[in-house]
Parts: C-alpha cells; sequence; structure tokens
C-alpha cells in the first residue's frame, strides 16, 4: 500500500508541475494589437497623348563652309599686299592677297617668247615660197607679237603640209612651253577667291617663300557649317532641310539653321553618322562650339516622361483603383534624361516621381488632383 500511495501522489505532482508551467507561460504572453495597413501617398498625372516631337541633341564646332588654306606653288620674296596680310583683314573678291617678286622669272618668260619669234621669223622665207598663201596669216602674226604679253593662239593650220612645216620647225612645242611659263607666272600673285577674311597669317612681306610652303587661311564668314555626330538608330530619323535650333554653351546665344547634308557612311568606331548643319548668321564665328537641337519627328498619340519613372527598361507605375499597377509601354525615343512613350490610355494616373519600395499591388493614395502629362517635359 505505502508504494502505491507514493506511485499516485508522485504522478500528481507531475502533473500539478505541468499545469503550473503552463499557467506560467500562459501568463506572460502578451497580445499583439491588429496591424493597420499603410497606405503611401503618391503624386500623378493625368495622362493626355499628344503629338510629340522627338529632338535629338548633338553638338560640334562651327568651321567655315567656304575655307581656303593658301600655299605657295613658286619661289619668290614677298613683296607687297593690297592691304596688310593680318588675321581679321577683310579682303573682296579679286584683290591681291600676296603678291610675290617675279622679276627673274618674267625675264626668263620675256626671253622664251623672243626665242619664239625668232623661230617663227626663220622660217617665214621658207613659208613664203613653198606655201605662200599661208604666208599671210603668219606675217600678221608676227607684226602683233609682243614680248611682254601673254602670247596669242597660233594661227590656225588649214592643211598637213602646214601643220608638218610648222611642227617640224619646233614651233608649237615651244609654244605651249611658253604658254606653261605663263601660267606659273600667274601663281606670283595670289588674289582672294571670294570675299572674306583672313583668319591667319604665316608670312609678312619680306618673307622669302618657297614651293609647298603655307601663307595663311582664308575664310568667308557670311556662311557655317556644324558637324555633329548622331547615333545610327536616329539616322533614319533626319532628313535634308530639317530646321534646327542651335545654342551656345552659356545659353546666350540662340542661332537656326538647316541640315544640309547627311552622310551615308556609319563610322565604324563610334557607330555614329555625320549631320552637316548649314548656318547664316552674322553672329556666329569659326571656332564656336554649339549645341544643337534637331527635331527629327512627331510622334503621334505618345507622351514624354523622365526616364526615371521606367521600369524594367519598358513599364510603367500607374494607379488603378488606390493600387499600383505595372503596364508596360512602348519605347519610341530616349534620351539621357526624357522618354517618349505609347501604350497608355487618355485619363490613367501615372505617377510623376519614384516611390520608394513601390511594388505591383501596393496600397496608395493619390496626394491631390492630378496634373495632365505634357506632351513635352519642360
Amino acid at each position: 500500500m505505502r508504494k502505491i500511495i507514493l506511485s499516485i501522489i508522485g504522478v500528481l505532482l507531475v502533473v500539478a508541475a505541468l499545469f503550473g508551467a503552463k499557467a506560467i507561460i500562459d501568463s506572460n504572453t502578451v497580445e499583439r494589437p491588429p496591424q493597420n495597413k499603410v497606405v503611401k501617398t503618391v503624386f500623378v498625372d493625368t495622362v493626355e497623348n499628344r503629338t510629340v516631337p522627338i529632338i535629338i541633341p548633338a553638338n560640334g564646332t562651327v568651321t567655315a563652309l567656304n575655307k581656303t588654306e593658301l600655299f605657295s606653288e613658286v619661289e619668290g620674296v614677298f613683296r607687297s599686299s593690297s592691304k596688310p596680310f593680318r588675321p581679321g583683314q577683310q579682303y573682296n573678291r579679286g584683290q591681291v592677297l600676296l603678291n610675290l617678286d617675279a622679276s627673274e622669272f618674267v625675264a626668263n618668260v620675256r626671253s622664251a617668247r623672243s626665242e619664239l619669234y625668232n623661230s617663227i621669223t626663220a622660217i617665214m622665207p621658207d613659208l613664203r615660197l613653198d606655201y605662200p598663201e599661208f604666208y599671210p596669216k603668219w606675217e600678221e602674226y608676227l607684226n602683233n607679237f609682243d614680248v611682254n604679253r601673254n602670247l596669242a593662239p597660233l594661227p590656225e593650220t588649214e592643211s598637213n603640209q602646214e601643220k608638218y612645216f610648222i611642227a617640224g620647225r619646233g614651233i608649237v612645242s615651244a609654244y605651249y612651253n611658253i604658254k606653261n611659263l605663263e601660267a606659273r607666272l600667274n601663281k606670283f600673285i595670289v588674289v582672294a577667291p571670294y570675299s572674306g577674311v583672313l583668319t591667319e597669317a604665316a608670312v609678312t612681306v619680306g618673307s622669302l617663300i618657297r614651293p609647298g610652303q603655307k601663307l595663311g587661311e582664308f575664310i568667308d564668314p557670311t556662311e557655317f557649317e556644324l558637324e555633329v555626330a548622331i547615333r545610327k538608330s536616329f539616322s533614319d530619323l533626319l532628313e535634308k532641310g530639317e530646321k534646327v535650333t542651335l545654342t551656345n554653351l552659356e545659353g546666350t546665344q540662340t542661332f537656326e539653321g538647316t541640315v544640309s547634308r547627311i552622310n551615308s557612311r556609319i563610322d565604324q568606331e563610334s557607330q555614329t553618322i555625320q549631320v552637316f548643319i548649314n548656318i547664316q548668321d552674322e553672329n556666329v564665328r569659326e571656332g564656336m562650339y554649339l549645341e544643337a537641337q534637331l527635331e527629327a519627328r512627331n510622334v503621334e498619340d505618345a507622351i514624354e516622361i523622365p526616364r526615371q519613372l521606367l521600369v524594367d527598361q519598358n513599364k510603367v507605375y500607374v494607379v488603378r483603383d488606390n493600387t499600383l499597377v505595372l503596364a508596360e509601354v512602348e519605347i519610341i525615343y530616349n534620351s539621357s534624361e526624357k522618354v517618349v512613350i505609347k501604350g497608355l490610355q487618355d485619363g490613367a494616373y501615372l505617377i510623376n516621381s519614384p516611390v520608394p519600395g513601390a511594388y505591383s499591388g501596393m496600397l496608395v493614395e493619390i496626394s491631390e488632383t492630378p496634373n495632365p502629362v505634357k506632351s513635352r517635359a519642360n
């Protein structure tokens, strides 16, 4: 009996201990209040699809459309110019830029003419005897011959006999040698090919000039050209004749240009294409750095949004029934800051700034009356 009683007491103590431990644990449990869902406030714009002009930014340095680098083809001392040969000096078309000393060369030309005169004189007696019918025109040519003037064209030969007779005496070859000297003599005087400005002067009066030496640079200051590089993906958007807005780096001056040429070759290294913009403005200067805004084309039923609103390259967040929804859009054009997209319906609520921790299905609250999305962001 004693063992039975002790066993029962032990079982009762164990059961009591279990119930006591459970009571202690239950007394320490703190009931949590029901968790309230946090609803973020977002700012949205109302989508209004419109015609959006695609603007391609580019930049480059202005160069004169008519630019001439002056080089010497002959040797001589720089004697004079119609105006001081200095950078910034304006010349009209035909005015003398450089006049080189050609006195020695002129003497050689006169000597060659004199030799030709003597050669023709020497054949006159034979010509009178053998071909009297051709004698008068050659006599007239001799009478009008002047060693101080450029040669007149030789009389035209009327028969093979006359041609062989004249050529056999070396008259024709001597004539063309002199014409070559006369053409070279003209190169001692460099004239302005058009009205313009001297932008570089590499020589001064009294300098000895040698063949191939650079003399300066001459430009027409009324018409300029801006070369810009455009990504090949935009080449099909541009057309010749389109108007272009140009600004300087400070943004204080604005000019207007026209797309004059588009290169058909793509640069292999940069994968860009050359576009040339014609500029006619008296305030533009050679070497100016300008930024161009090329209006490529207009896109119908589209909007322009900040690039930072894109999610996964081709999605944006819109609000539907106070819930964020990822909407897939079509990317028409993107730049470093803006994106032109299509695919959103008019009246859709598009968030206008990124929402931290946003996800599809997130509950949100619109802060105020939505503003319409403009076709071009300012």
